[in-house]
């Protein structure tokens, strides 16, 4: 083993001092190909397999079974990563095994879902979108990196970039919502927070842009369901976030498990090798979600796992998480001549080509620092930030007769709901390393303010039992026996603030939901508690849309207070109390009904749009076409006013638009100016408006600012249905303004 790895070290050096001539390929690449020289066939096939993890690595070594089988293949060099494995103590002794075992000593990369933090949660990545701030968001996936990175992680599954439509989709609140445009800029700001500006920084880790492509469009809002769309949503609304993820340099994809269009994304080659690695010159590697090239054979596209792995590998899938086919199967495929060798180059290159960037090796164990994992994780500034990220997420739906921001002192207060002192829900769905029940409840927040009387009652439970990633929900459909003390609480209370929405894992992988009322007997508890104290804030905790009819008929106050992570009490106390202003704009259209869904801002026109007054037009006859809250909505405890919107210049590739904002209100706050695009007439149909800029500015009370968009073709065109960008002149209408329907209104010709 010493004599190869020389031989490498060799290689390497005549690689770093080499002069560079034009075209001549890199230094990581030549590092890359003094490794491949040196790889048999089964080792270069070992980059592409990554395994989670399958043994306590502090307890003996398994000889038995599966476990031993995938232990020998560490020890062969047959393993490019593992996932699952955490904690400095577990990273180094797995490492310890592929590095100082193996004949080539190839490090491993440590792969975890890193969704909205490690232990310390920030908002859910659907919530944080609500802000609008692409900075905090930014920053929010810095601090995971950060605190992921010193348990011995280097890379996270995570952003998730998938454009969706439909609420009842569990996974709506891994993603940022319903638009192309703010979801690519999120996209962007995500990766650039989790790899930093140099991958070599322990601080950083690997981003992976998933799912490619089409996940969010899942028929019926049901998980894993099949996708169907055409070819104008697929380059319009589905491709344009993970390009702005190569755009800042994302090293990794993952495919989703869906089909699309008749082909599994795991097994599509125009989704991999056409447009990702061709069309987009992406040069990181592909990973394949757990498990979905065996489930190529459950879509009934392949065969046998045989099958699913030549398909998957001729494809452009790189590496394979947990279907064990390529480990067991690539090598036999090749020499059949049925997947070409160059492929497993190629493949393997990629792999080690981040491996390099990452640093690993120069020094394999850069991640596992027991003093930096002790001082990092759960630390101040992580915290800090976390309730930075959670208070400008929140959006205040409603505010009648201005309840909020509530009286500080001299009032009694009921606070009702069961989610108001769970500790457990608010840390969200994608969890996994945070600690059970240590997110600050909305009980503990309020706890922190001493000048009201604030009295609890839980009024009904929301479910029973422990909840976990896997676990089935048993929601209490039928107990109200805790009625009573809440309606006795509330007669007595000034105000009253009502905690219900959904638990923490009633969104996210496989949890689809038919129906998107209060779940339960939440509905009951409100109407319960009106009828002798209609003073009521609602707060709302779920992890996506909500159909809240009676609420917003009734209900005087709404605040959107999703899951917020370890900070959420804290976050909405200071919210209530107007310590801090919400400012959160709605990332997804909120139905009225769910036989709304899906429901977007962005629709097209059709060829009857109306008038309103006939049968024959595009409309339901039991339910409006508008939503409850639209999107880009979010009320502030400031006012805002928009006025002197015009247009001042326009040439053939630049248009330049503004608009002054003044708050009227009696307090400073931050709006989120909003422009949207409608392109009167073009070569494919349009959308009757698309989100095209906005600018979230802090205005203090009675300060007036002019905010200025300029208009590149980026902003004016639009992919056909090849996948051609086109920027057609014609006539153009302008909206801008504080949501998607409250806008002033100009327009201009693009000559």
């Amino acid at each position: 083993m010493k004599k190869l790895i020389t031989t490498w070290v060799l290689l390497s050096f005549i690689a770093c001092n080499s002069v560079k001539k034009d075209n001549e390929p890199s230094e990581i690449d030549k590092k890359t190909d003094s490794i491949l020289s040196l790889m048999t066939l089964e080792e270069k096939i070992g980059q592409m397999n990554q395994y989670n993890g399958f043994w306590n690595v502090t307890g003996p070594a398994p000889s038995e079974g599966d476990a031993g089988k995938k232990y020998e293949h560490l020890q062969k060099g047959w393993v490019g990563s593992m996932l699952n494995v955490r904690g400095v103590e577990e990273v180094k002794k797995v490492q310890k095994i592929a590095v100082e075992e193996s004949r080539l000593g190839i490090p491993l990369i440590i792969g975890f879902d890193v969704i909205h933090g490690y232990e310390t949660q920030s908002p859910i990545p659907l919530a944080e979108a609500a802000s609008w701030d692409l900075q905090a968001i930014k920053k929010s996936a810095e601090m995971a990196a950060k605190e992921a990175s010193a348990a011995g992680i280097n890379w996270t599954f995570a952003p998730m970039v998938d454009i969706s439509r439909d609420a009842r989709w569990g996974r709506v609140m891994e993603g940022a919502g319903e638009d192309p445009y703010l979801g690519s800029l999120i996209a962007k700001a995500r990766v650039k927070g989790f790899q930093g500006e140099d991958l070599s920084d322990p601080n950083t880790i690997i981003a992976c842009a998933k799912h490619f492509a089409g996940y969010g469009f899942a028929e019926a809002g049901k998980d894993y369901n099949t996708v169907d769309v055409g070819t104008s949503t697929l380059h319009n609304i589905i491709f344009p976030p993970f390009k702005a993820t190569i755009e800042a340099d994302v090293k990794t994809f993952m495919n989703s498990f869906n089909e699309l269009n008749g082909v599994p994304a795991t097994g599509n080659k125009y989704l991999q090798r056409d447009i990702l690695k061709g069309d987009w010159n992406f040069e990181g590697f592909m990973v394949s979600d757990w498990g979905s090239i065996m489930e190529m054979t459950y879509h009934r596209y392949a065969k046998d796992l045989k099958e699913a792995a030549a398909l998957a590998a001729n494809a452009g899938c790189d590496m394979d998480m947990e279907s064990y086919a390529y480990v067991n199967e690539l090598a036999s495929l090749v020499k059949e001549g049925k997947v070409d060798v160059k492929f497993i180059e190629d493949a393997a290159k990629r792999i080690l080509k981040v491996k390099f960037e990452l640093g690993l090796f120069d020094d394999p164990y850069k991640y596992c620092d027991t003093a930096k994992e002790k001082e990092v994780i759960g630390s101040k500034e992580i915290h800090e930030a976390a309730l930075d990220m959670a208070k400008k997420s929140i959006v205040l739906l409603k505010n009648e007769n201005n309840l909020l921001p509530l009286q500080k002192t001299g009032q009694k207060i009921a606070l009702i709901g069961a989610l108001a002192s769970d500790k457990n829900s608010p840390l969200g769905n994608w969890r996994i390393a945070a600690k059970d029940h240590s997110a600050i409840s909305i009980l503990e927040g309020m706890q922190q303010y001493n000048g009201n009387k604030v009295t609890y009652a839980k009024g009904a439970d929301l479910y029973s039992g422990e909840t976990n990633f896997a676990s089935e929900l048993v929601i209490n459909t039928t107990d109200t026996s805790g009625f009573s003390e809440a309606i006795a609480t509330a007669k007595k209370a000034d105000v009253v603030v009502m905690v219900l929405g959904e638990v923490g894992y009633q969104s996210g992988e496989g949890r689809s939901r038919a129906k998107l009322d209060l779940p339960g007997v939440q509905q009951q508890l409100l109407e319960a508690v009106y009828k002798v104290n209609k003073n009521i804030v609602l707060v709302l905790n779920n992890g996506r849309p909500l159909a809240i009819n009676w609420a917003n008929e009734h209900i005087p106050a709404i605040v959107e207070g999703w899951q917020l992570g370890s900070q959420a009490g804290n976050a909405i106390a200071q919210v209530l109390y107007g310590d801090y202003n919400p400012s959160g704009k709605l990332p997804m259209t909120f139905p009225k009904n769910v036989g709304q869904v899906p429901l977007y801002y962005n629709y097209k026109s059709t060829g009857r749009p109306g008038p309103k007054n006939e049968v024959f037009w595009s409309h339901y006859q039991d339910e409006s076409n508008e939503p409850l809250y639209p999107f880009g909505y979010g009320l502030s405890y400031a006012t805002f006013e928009y006025k002197d919107v015009k247009v001042n210049a326009i040439t053939s590739d630049q248009v330049t638009v503004e608009v002054a904002v003044s708050n009227t209100g009696k307090v400073d706050g931050k709006e989120v100016v909003q422009l949207y695009l409608q392109d009167v007439s073009a070569s494919i149909t349009r959308p009757v408006k698309e989100l095209k800029g906005f600018e979230l500015i802090k205005l203090n009370a009675g300060e007036t600012k002019t905010v200025q968009f300029t208009l590149t073709p980026k902003e004016l065109g639009f992919y056909d249905n090849t996948g051609k960008f086109l920027v057609e002149p014609g006539d153009f209408n302008v909206f801008i303004g504080g949501s998607s329907v409250t806008t002033l209104q100009t327009k201009f010709t693009l000559p």
